[in-house]
C-alpha cells in the first residue's frame, strides 16, 4: 500500500473557499475515479506546518493505480473546470504530489 499526498498553499483569507472546493471535488469528481471517502482525507496545517497548507491524502495500492486515476481525470471536463475555479484561491506554483510507501 502507498499514500499519495497532494498539497497546495492557500492564499490568505481563502481557506474556507479552497476547503469547500476540495470537498466538492471529492464528492463530484473523485468519486468518479474511485477515490471514496474511506480512502481520502483532507488535512490542514496546524503546528509545525504552515496554516495555509491544505493536503489531500489518498490510499493507493501502487503507482499504476495512481497513473490510471490521473488518466481518467484527464477525460473529465468537470476536473478541468474545477482546477480553474481553485486557481484563484491558491498560491501559484505550490501544488505538489508526494508518494509514500506504507511499511
Amino acid at each position: 500500500m502507498m499514500i499519495a499526498r497532494w498539497s497546495i498553499d492557500v492564499r490568505f483569507g481563502h481557506k474556507a473557499e479552497a476547503v469547500a472546493l476540495m470537498q466538492q471535488w471529492l464528492q463530484d469528481i473523485g468519486s468518479q475515479i474511485g477515490w471514496t471517502p474511506d480512502r481520502v482525507r483532507l488535512l490542514n496545517g496546524s503546528l509545525g506546518a504552515n496554516e495555509s497548507l491544505l493536503v489531500s491524502e489518498l490510499e493507493i495500492a501502487d503507482l499504476a493505480e495512481l497513473d490510471a486515476a490521473w488518466a481518467k481525470l484527464a477525460q473529465i471536463d468537470a476536473h478541468r473546470d474545477w482546477g480553474k475555479a481553485l486557481e484563484a484561491h491558491i498560491v501559484s506554483g505550490t501544488p505538489r504530489w508526494e508518494v509514500f510507501r506504507v511499511l
